[in-house]
C-alpha cells in the first residue's frame, strides 16, 4: 500500500511539474499585443411614458457596451500548442439612447421641445465620458491584455475554449474593472451637474 501511494504521488507530482515546465516553454511566445478600441454607433428613441412622469423631466436610458475580441497566437511545440495574446480589438461606447417624455407633453409642442432639448443634454454628457476616458480605457487595456502570458494545451480541440479563458482573464482583470466603473461615475457626475444647472427657462416660457 505505501509503494503504490509513493508511486501515485509521483505520478501527480511529475504531471504538475510536466504542465510547469510546458507553462514555461510557452513564455518565451508572449509578445507585445496590438490594442485597438473602436466607439460604435448610435441611435436615438423617443418615445412618450403611458405611465406619469414629471412634468419638468423626461428620462434617457443608455446602453453602454465594453466588448473584446480576441486574436490569438498559436504555436505549435512538442507536446501541444503556446496560446498567447496576439491582439485585443475593443468596442467601447453607448450603442443606444431611449428618450421617454410624459404623454401630457404632445409631440412638437413647446413642451416636448424644451423637455427634448434637456434630454439631449445628457446624451451629449454620455458621449462626452467615453472621449474623457479615450486614453484611460487604451492604457487600462494594454495593461490588462500585457499581463496574460500564453497558455500550453495538449490538445487542438482545446483550443477555442483556453482563448474564451483568455478573454475572460481580460474583461476580470481589476484595470478593466475599475476604469468601467470609473465611467459609470462619471456618468452619474455629469447627469447631476446638467440637472443641478437646469433653470428650466426654456420649459416655463411655455406655460405662460
Amino acid at each position: 500500500m505505501f509503494k503504490k501511494v509513493c508511486f501515485l504521488s509521483f505520478l501527480l507530482f511529475a504531471f504538475g511539474f510536466s504542465n510547469i515546465a510546458n507553462a514555461n516553454e510557452c513564455s518565451v511566445y508572449k509578445i507585445t499585443p496590438r490594442i485597438t478600441i473602436e466607439v460604435p454607433d448610435w441611435t436615438k428613441s423617443v418615445v412618450q411614458s403611458k405611465k406619469p412622469m414629471d412634468l419638468l423631466h423626461g428620462n434617457v436610458v443608455a446602453t453602454l457596451i465594453n466588448n473584446y475580441d480576441i486574436i490569438a497566437d498559436i504555436t505549435s511545440v512538442e507536446d501541444g500548442y503556446c496560446i498567447g495574446l496576439k491582439a485585443v480589438e475593443a468596442t467601447i461606447g453607448y450603442t443606444d439612447f431611449l428618450v421617454k417624455i410624459d404623454s401630457r407633453h404632445n409631440p412638437k409642442t413647446c413642451s416636448y421641445n424644451a423637455i427634448l432639448n434637456h434630454e439631449n443634454k445628457h446624451i451629449e454628457a454620455y458621449l462626452s465620458v467615453i472621449e474623457d476616458y479615450k486614453k484611460e480605457l487604451y492604457d487600462s487595456l494594454y495593461t490588462a491584455a500585457d499581463s496574460i502570458m500564453p497558455i500550453f494545451v495538449k490538445k487542438q480541440s482545446d483550443i477555442s475554449g483556453e482563448i474564451d479563458k483568455l478573454n475572460d482573464k481580460l474583461q476580470n482583470h481589476p484595470d478593466i474593472v475599475l476604469i468601467i466603473q470609473k465611467i459609470h461615475a462619471d456618468e452619474e457626475i455629469k447627469n447631476k451637474n446638467i440637472d443641478r444647472q437646469e433653470d428650466y427657462s426654456e420649459l416655463k416660457k411655455c406655460f405662460k
